[in-house]
């Protein structure tokens, strides 16, 4: 049971460190992500509060937000089948 633990741990660190270095090639300088399982939609901001003064559809799944030209965050419906 131990091992089991141990492994698991070691896999939800190994995905976060991964998550990590993806956040840290992008250029904003910070990220809040938050995830809505029931309804499948993920949040990015890149400034709290976000506060966007434009959305604008990037497709059916995507919307991003905007205050003038700077993007504040970015909002990806049915995220988890774009993940697979």
């Amino acid at each position: 049971m131990e091992a089991l633990i141990a492994k698991e741990t070691n896999n939800f660190i190994g995905q976060c460190v991964n998550v990590a270095s993806d956040i840290l090639r992008m250029s904003a300088a910070q990220v809040w992500i938050n995830y809505d399982k029931e309804a499948d939609v993920l949040y990015m901001s890149f400034r709290k509060p976000q506060r966007a003064t434009e959305t604008v559809e990037l497709d059916d799944d995507m919307l991003l937000r905007k205050d003038g030209e700077k993007i504040v965050g970015l909002t990806i419906l049915n995220a988890s089948i774009r993940s697979k």
